[in-house]
C-alpha cells in the first residue's frame, strides 16, 4: 500500500508531541546528587531514536529542535543551549548508528552512545558558556550516568518499539 503524502509530516508532528510530553515529565524529576543541575534520564531520546530509524535525519532534527524550543519556552535560555547542544549531537550519532551499526550493537548500545554524545554536547556547551573547562570535572559522573540511563532508555525503547511501530500505521 502506498503511503499517503501526509504520512511523514503527520507522524513527525505526533512524535514531536510525544517528545515534548516526555521532556516535560522529565522536567518534573528531582535533581540527582553528584550530577550537574538539570541532568535527566533522556526518555525523550526514545522518540528521536524511533524517528531516526523510521523517518530519517531531517524529521529527527525537527523533533530535536522542537523539543529544545519547548525547553527554551519552559526553562529558559541556558536550558535551551544545553538541550540543543546535547540533542543535536545525540541525534546525529543516533541516526548514524541506526543506519550503520544497528545489527552490531543493538538498540541498547545505540542508546548508550546517544546518551554519552548528549552529555558531551552539554559539557562542551557548558564550558563555552562559562568560559571554563572546569565543567569537564563532571565527565566521569556523566559517563557513568550516561551508561546507566542509556541502558535504561535502550531497554524501554525495545519494549515500546512495537507500540511505536503500530502508531505509524495509523497514517498509511
Amino acid at each position: 500500500m502506498k503511503k499517503d503524502r501526509n504520512f511523514r509530516p503527520a507522524l513527525c508532528a505526533l512524535l514531536c508531541a510525544q517528545a515534548i510530553a516526555l521532556n516535560f515529565i522529565e522536567s518534573l524529576l528531582p535533581e540527582m546528587p553528584f550530577l550537574p543541575p538539570g541532568a535527566k534520564p533522556g526518555f525523550s531520546n526514545i522518540i528521536t531514536m524511533f524517528a531516526a530509524g523510521t523517518l530519517g535525519l531531517p524529521e529527527t532534527l525537527i523533533i530535536t529542535v522542537t523539543k529544545s524550543l519547548f525547553t527554551f519556552a519552559t526553562r529558559g535560555f541556558t536550558a535551551f543551549v544545553m538541550s540543543i547542544s546535547g540533542g543535536l549531537l545525540s541525534c546525529l550519532a543516533g541516526y548514524f548508528m541506526l543506519r550503520h551499526a544497528r545489527e552490531k550493537i543493538g538498540y541498547m548500545g545505540i542508546s548508550v552512545i546517544c546518551a554519552l554524545c548528549h552529555n558531551l554536547g552539554q559539557l562542551c556547551a557548558s564550558a563555552a558558556m562559562t568560559g571554563s573547562s572546569a565543567t569537564f570535572y563532571y565527565a566521569p559522573f556523566l559517563v557513568i550516568f550516561g551508561v546507566i540511563t542509556g541502558v535504561l532508555t535502550g531497554v524501554i525503547f525495545a519494549a515500546v518499539l512495537p507500540a511505536l511501530e503500530k502508531q505509524k500505521n495509523i497514517f498509511k
